[in-house]
């Protein structure tokens, strides 16, 4: 990829996605971000910047850059990024504001309808979950996806749906099914790849991280474990207040 990348041929953005997206797996983030920008619209930089700001629970930021993504993609007719951009959008905005996730998601279903993508198909019903976290009448659906999704091998929507879940318990107050989460995580990641979801998943819960993380985050640590609880925090309040 990186020989590719430095070619700069007609194939040098998907080279450059490529990395940027290695370094994010790996949670080298830094090099992940700095590789984005430099990505255009030819490397999808607008939604591959959103893949990076919402691990950081920058929800306002990532929705934003897959707004961005999600209309450069109507301009230039891809209807497959714009399907895929629009459902990232549904999923970070789930977290943060419950009540506006229902538009969200009826319009990146409305573009997802005539195409073949399993994974976006995935993205869009965790979504769903997050939406309803806190508040799940019970955990049926959650099981039957997990197993829909293992069968087609997709290791990024597992690890979306056991932080969908972290959230819920989170949420919910039920620290020893976090921690189960957290070993489903764990055992999920143990490759190396989406590692970070470890510790979001401690951070969600008000849990202490087991060690030293590995993880490089454009933020502190501290920073991050405020986002994500903060998250959780917000939706608890809402449950509460209905506000």
């Amino acid at each position: 990829m990186q020989l590719v990348a430095d070619g700069d041929g007609r194939l040098a953005p998907a080279a450059r996605r490529g990395l940027a997206h290695l370094a994010r797996l790996a949670g080298d983030f830094p090099t992940a971000l700095n590789t984005a920008r430099t990505l255009g619209w030819a490397g999808r930089q607008h939604r591959i910047e959103g893949d990076i700001l919402w691990p950081h629970g920058d929800m306002h930021r990532a929705a934003a850059a897959y707004a961005t993504a999600r209309d450069q993609a109507e301009h230039h007719g891809v209807a497959g990024e714009r399907a895929t951009s629009q459902a990232q959008r549904a999923l970070v905005l789930a977290f943060t504001h419950p009540d506006r996730a229902d538009d969200e998601l009826h319009l990146a279903e409305q573009y997802l309808t005539g195409l073949d993508l399993r994974a976006t198909g995935f993205t869009l019903r965790i979504a769903a979950l997050v939406r309803d976290a806190g508040a799940l009448p019970g955990l049926d659906t959650a099981r039957a996806l997990r197993a829909e999704i293992r069968d087609a091998g997709i290791t990024a929507a597992e690890a979306d749906l056991e932080l969908a879940l972290a959230f819920h318990h989170a949420i919910a107050d039920e620290p020893d099914k976090a921690r189960a989460v957290i070993d489903r995580l764990n055992e999920l990641t143990r490759g190396g790849d989406y590692a970070y979801y470890v510790d979001i998943a401690h951070f969600m819960a008000g849990l202490p991280l087991p060690g030293p993380s590995d993880i490089r985050w454009t933020e502190s640590e501290e920073h991050l474990r405020s986002a994500w609880r903060s998250l959780v925090l917000a939706r608890q309040e809402h449950l509460r207040t209905g506000s």
